[in-house]
């Protein structure tokens, strides 16, 4: 006949005591990133942000990041008095009754905005044919624009632009009407508006890494008005 072997009631409980706690199930302990940690990736900082559940429907902050230009065709885009080249105001009020060919680009002697100028400039008697004016905006102070210290820059001069550029210091303009940018915000957007006699919006055209493109579908759009 076979014994059975009783354990002491102390041993019992040791045995309790040093087996391991296992985690319930469907609670499996991940590492969390905090929300002060960030990430560096080509000098863009990022803030870390835990990721969505499978069932969970797509953050709307990604939705959100498609930023759409606030003044749009159709519109009667905000009001501005800025300085110019020279130092002087000039107001958005004064254009009206005839066209205008507004663009927005990030910055003086840069490649792609000395290209672009210089592609209005060489097309500007085009555009006094077509009855409108042609104005540049950024975000440059007027010094930069047409300057007499020999130590800055002297944009107008150098390229010697027969129009208009003024200067929105801090962005201001650009932020009112909406002017989406570029490279997740790094690079002020390039984007050109064609305002017709009656202050109208009728072309929001935007396109950073072509500028010469702004010219033509400026003077499309003015040929058909």
């Amino acid at each position: 006949m076979a014994s059975s072997t009783a354990l002491p009631r102390h041993s019992l409980l040791l045995l309790h005591a040093s087996s391991p706690k296992t985690p319930a199930a469907g609670r499996a302990h991940l590492p969390v990133l905090s929300s002060s940690s960030h990430s560096q990736i080509f000098g863009l900082r990022f803030s870390s942000v835990a990721a969505p559940s499978c069932s969970s429907p797509p953050a709307a902050a990604a939705t959100r990041s498609i930023v759409c230009a606030k003044v749009s065709k159709g519109d009667v885009p905000p009001s501005f008095t800025l300085k110019n080249q020279d130092g002087k105001n000039v107001s958005l009020a004064s254009y009206k009754g005839k066209p205008l060919v507004l663009y927005f680009y990030p910055a003086d002697e840069t490649p792609g905005c000395t290209k672009e100028a210089c592609a209005f400039r060489d097309s500007y008697e085009k555009f006094k044919k077509a009855g409108a004016e042609v104005i540049g905006i950024s975000a440059d102070d007027p010094s930069s624009h047409k300057v007499r210290s020999p130590s800055l820059a002297r944009f107008c001069e150098e390229v010697r632009l027969p129009f208009t550029l003024l200067s929105d210091e801090g962005n201001r303009v650009r932020k009112d009407w909406g002017v989406p940018s570029d490279l997740f915000g790094t690079l002020p957007g390039r984007q050109t508006y064609v305002i017709d006699r009656k202050g109208v919006v009728q072309l929001v055209y935007n396109n950073q890494f072509q500028p010469e493109k702004h010219v033509d579908e400026t003077l499309k759009l003015l040929q058909s008005l």
